[in-house]
């Protein structure tokens, strides 16, 4: 048996399983390049990638002799190093999905088997003269070329986002050093803290310094996530009725955009909201010092969907459907609503879509990237959107509030400029220098999703009138700004 030649084939299938979870889990469905918190685990990963282009390309043609075979032995030890690390630094801060555990085990497995392989054959090699040697092995030598140069550039890509995660921390840190919350420091309960908007809630509340609870179902990543600033309990249960607790916001919710809205579906997300603002309230019930308020999310999902044409601007006296959508928006806000019999001030937030790093924004914006993008449907439904920083200033805006015992009812979380959705192609397109004229039909979108199409080829024109009322200025209320600066 040629073991070169085995260890080489078994390289190549390396290539493929990697390329398959660079790009569906890290890019695709983890987008760990937009997430602060894998900041070690892509600068690991550039590392890796990095390693793997140097034995990719050298071993595709070439045999190590002499000196070099020791040089192989050394990069085939830093590598077994890095990929342990990366093992434990992937199970400190993030929860992998299934599908990426088993590739990884997967890929674990075939890099030992060749690995093992070439190692044999460097103690044949380092008896050699000491040469880089010519040996191709036709396509295969082709292939692993290609795929050094792949796996090269992602490399490249993640050492980028790296940096650009580097650069997006300062900023944020820069524009939390204005915002407060309340006059003097408070202890203040979240749930969905591991969440895209939860996560940036509690850095901007611990920069205020505040004490931050978190309710999360993953209680020991959790407090990795947070660098072991914030207490982390699974179950409210863990909370002594005496706590004193002086603000609560609730972000729980199971993700709504992705499996189809089965029946099954549809109770996970009713427990994922519904229950675990029962759940709340119940602790609000039996807690010695109650909670000055209660800042509880929800969705302009509320109003149901605006015929396309209309455009009528929806604010918080608009009428809900009978729909699903807006009919667990209603059960959600009646749910925190109850702590009002508490003596708790109770703000329902009707988050309209959230841009971010994180959140649906990438996975929008990801055909447009590859040129493949334009409106989804007809373009003319109405998106209603907001920055998550203005998200977390608007919390801010109604904790200070809540202070002078104002705060009531539902607000819009949404910026001022409502856009139609061919309209929003055409901006990100601008933005990101590509051409965005390439439509999403309609029934293609139901076909693949069912009822909850009605989310991306429906729409509303919200307007945030009791913010606006109030004095609170958004600091991005026009796409283009907002896009440019995620």
């Amino acid at each position: 048996m040629n073991t070169h030649l085995l260890a080489l084939q078994l390289m190549a299938a390396q290539g493929c399983l990697g390329a398959f979870d660079t790009i569906y889990h890290h890019e695709i469905t983890e987008a760990l390049p937009q997430k602060a918190s894998a900041r070690l685990e892509l600068t690991i990963h550039a590392t890796r990638a990095l390693i793997y282009s140097l034995l990719f390309v050298g071993l595709a043609a070439w045999e190590w002799h002499g000196a070099w075979a020791w040089v192989l032995v050394i990069v085939f030890g830093v590598e077994i190093v890095l990929t342990l690390w990366d093992f434990v630094v992937e199970d400190q801060t993030r929860l992998l999905p299934a599908t990426e555990r088993v590739t990884h085990t997967v890929l674990a497995i075939n890099a030992g088997a060749f690995i093992a392989l070439l190692a044999l054959n460097s103690s044949d090699w380092a008896s050699l003269p000491t040469a880089l040697v010519w040996q191709p092995y036709g396509w295969l030598s082709v292939f692993l070329a290609l795929c050094g140069v792949g796996v090269g550039l992602s490399g490249l890509r993640d050492a980028y986002a790296v940096w650009q995660l580097g650069r997006r921390k300062e900023m944020e840190e820069k524009e939390l050093e204005d915002l407060q919350f309340a006059s003097t420091p408070q202890s203040v309960l979240v749930t969905g803290a591991t969440g895209f908007i939860g996560q940036q809630l509690v850095a901007a509340l611990l920069a205020d310094g505040h004490a931050v609870t978190a309710l999360t179902r993953q209680a020991k990543q959790a407090a990795w996530t947070f660098d072991g600033q914030v207490r982390c309990i699974q179950s409210l249960d863990e909370l002594s009725d005496a706590l004193r607790i002086d603000m609560v916001v609730n972000l729980a919710g199971a993700r709504i955009v992705g499996r189809r809205w089965t029946p099954a579906r549809k109770a996970a997300l009713r427990r994922s909201r519904v229950a675990l603002t029962q759940e709340l309230v119940a602790w609000i019930a039996r807690a010695q010092h109650k909670p000055r308020v209660l800042l509880s999310a929800s969705a302009i999902g509320y109003y149901g969907v605006q015929p396309q044409g209309d455009a009528t601007q929806l604010d918080e006296d608009s009428a809900p459907q009978a729909i699903f959508m807006s009919q667990l928006c209603q059960e959600w806000e009646a749910a925190a609503r109850q702590a009002e019999c508490y003596g708790v001030q109770v703000g329902c937030m009707r988050f309209g879509l959230v841009f971010g790093h994180q959140g649906s924004l990438p996975q929008m914006l990801l055909p447009i990237r590859f040129g493949a993008g334009g409106p989804l449907g007809s373009g003319k439904q109405w998106v209603s959107w907001v920055h998550v920083r203005d998200v977390i200033r608007g919390i801010a805006h109604l904790a200070r509030r809540s202070e002078q015992g104002a705060v009531n009812g539902a607000y819009n979380f949404c910026a001022p400029e409502a856009i139609e959705q061919r309209r929003f192609a055409q901006v990100a397109g601008a933005v990101l220098h590509r051409p965005s004229f390439m439509p999403t039909p309609a029934f293609l979108m139901r076909a693949l999703l069912g009822e909850q199409a009605d989310l991306l080829v429906e729409g509303q024109r919200v307007a945030p009138r009791r913010l606006l009322a109030e004095g609170f200025a958004f600091r991005y209320p026009q796409l283009e700004w907002a896009l440019r600066s995620l």
